[in-house]
């Protein structure tokens, strides 16, 4: 199934259209995303049983499919060709960061560049569907309400700002977390370890690899991270982008005004990012 958030509303998205669930179940449940996660087994037993009629919808109008996360993780060089690229060497554990939710926006919309220095990064998104605390890699799934797809987006300057680095701050400018267009539950995943992403910037292809070449899997972090803290209904990991970003190419491409980027979870999702000059 696929969950989407229609104009501020939790939908179920189907090849015929979308139904609002706060209106389907009488009001049971939603209207908000948040609402849905909190409520994540309910909605899924509820769905599987049969929801009515999807109406037509205006794609533009889906926004981010968890719009208020309580917390949004990052996970820095964790994919192994990405790390060969930026020239360090394979990390013994996660390297952590948090992306601010104020950062959080759709797929659909447009983002203001600060600075002539912002990086693509697409991502697999994990959304959390069960509070989650000392969970075991080999339950880890069970936790995951779904995936998207994202990008961490990044101020490389302000990210490496001396004296010490400040990635959540260069990750977290207005916009610099687009995901969707819809959270994709892992129940219709052939192999939830193993998904195609891709980027392309201005039609051309700047990012190409699968989710099985992440040095820290999904089930992976859940063991670590939950081991320190917990993850809430809704939340988000953007969970590392693969090679290809714009810093380490020669000579580096950054975005600019009027770029197009588009990011794509192999034929789950697919979303548009545009950009605009800052104030």
């Amino acid at each position: 199934m696929r969950i989407g958030n229609l104009a501020g509303r939790a939908v179920v998205v189907t090849d015929e259209g979308a139904i609002d669930i706060h209106a389907a179940s009488g009001g049971q449940f939603g209207p908000g995303l948040r609402a849905i996660y909190d409520d994540w087994d309910a909605i899924v037993d509820w769905i599987r049983s049969g929801v009515g009629e999807a109406e037509p919808y205006d794609p533009a109008l889906l926004r981010s499919p968890s719009p208020e996360p309580r917390q949004v993780f990052g996970i820095g060089l964790n994919y192994r060709a990405h790390a060969d690229e930026s020239e360090m060497p394979h990390p013994t554990f996660p390297p952590t960061f948090t992306k601010f939710p104020s950062s959080i926006t759709g797929p659909n919309d447009v983002v203001s560049l600060p600075s002539d220095n912002v990086d693509f990064e697409v991502e697999l998104v994990v959304v959390i569907g069960r509070y989650s605390h000392r969970v075991l890699a080999t339950e880890a799934w069970q936790h995951v309400a779904g995936v998207c797809i994202g990008q961490d987006l990044s101020e490389r300057v302000v990210q490496m700002k001396p004296p010490l680095p400040q990635f959540s701050l260069g990750k977290s400018f207005p916009g610099f977390a687009p995901m969707g267009p819809w959270v994709v539950s892992v129940d219709e995943l052939d192999d939830p370890d193993d998904l195609p992403l891709s980027c392309h910037v201005n039609g051309e292809l700047m990012q190409e690899s699968r989710s099985s070449d992440l040095i820290f899997s999904v089930p992976h972090l859940f063991e670590i991270l939950t081991a320190i803290t917990p993850f809430m209904p809704g939340d988000v990991i953007f969970t590392g982008t693969p090679q290809g970003v714009g810093q380490s190419r020669s000579p580096q491409r950054f975005l600019r005004p009027d770029d197009v980027v588009v990011s794509r979870l192999g034929t789950l999702c697919e979303m548009t990012t545009r950009f605009t000059a800052g104030p």
